[in-house]
């Protein structure tokens, strides 16, 4: 790889900035002054030294967003601002993406990776991955709608969902609730409900797997998880 890309990868800059450093001739490479970013290295191979410390090459990078309405989980849009425009530049050159997708008015836990086998694992119907929602009600939630959730309701398309785990903090005129599902359709949250006839007039998704949303995050930051989360995460 290049090795402006090992350095930004590290966490030294940007490419622009690290583009920069390596005009000093604080890099060394097996030894050696290097000044072109160009330059190719190996993480197998090569010692790459800055100011004469050595600069361990990163891959991946893992983050929890807490995303904001009016924002869409993908990458790039030509109408939409994105999750990736939230991201600082030393992080966007990672070229991460979101691990699925949460619906452009829903706020919440948004997990981005560049580790697309640890994207699979947790996206896989195979794997079962818990993710749990809060959403305002329009309408009554009863134990009627916590044991059609608990059966799997039939969806506008005919789709039968696997059983939902329905929790009601409050109900009146505009109910309060968690929802607990394993799956991941278009909408399904919102569809779930309008399948018993109420609206979902609020969204937020607390947790994925065994990682809940670090509530300290206001809308639209975002932070690196730490190695116990990412193990946490690991174990689904």
């Amino acid at each position: 790889m290049r090795l402006d890309k090992w350095l930004a990868n590290s966490g030294i800059g940007s490419r622009k900035e690290v583009k920069k450093l390596l005009k000093t001739g604080a890099v060394t490479v097996n030894g050696k002054m290097i000044k072109d970013a160009k330059v190719h290295v190996s993480p197998e191979t090569d010692e790459v030294m800055l100011f004469d410390e050595p600069v361990k090459y990163r891959e991946f990078i893992y983050l929890m967003m807490n995303k904001p309405a009016g924002v869409i989980s993908a990458t790039e849009d030509k109408r939409d601002e994105t999750v990736i425009d939230l991201l600082d530049d030393a992080h966007k050159h990672f070229e991460p993406h979101p691990v699925g997708r949460l619906d452009k008015d829903t706020e919440g836990m948004l997990l981005l990776t560049n580790d697309g086998h640890l994207s699979h694992q947790l996206l896989s119907p195979k794997h079962h991955v818990p993710k749990t929602y809060f959403a305002r009600i329009e309408g009554y939630v009863t134990e009627a709608d916590i044991a059609a959730f608990k059966e799997g309701v039939t969806l506008d398309d005919g789709y039968q969902t696997k059983p939902g785990d329905l929790v009601i903090l409050s109900s009146g005129s505009e109910s309060e609730i968690e929802l607990t599902i394993t799956e991941g359709k278009f909408h399904q949250v919102k569809r779930m409900f309008q399948s018993v006839d109420k609206e979902v007039v609020y969204l937020k998704r607390l947790s994925m797997g065994a990682l809940g949303l670090d509530e300290e995050l206001e809308l639209g930051e975002y932070r690196e998880l730490t190695e116990e989360e990412l193990d946490l995460l690991k174990e689904n």
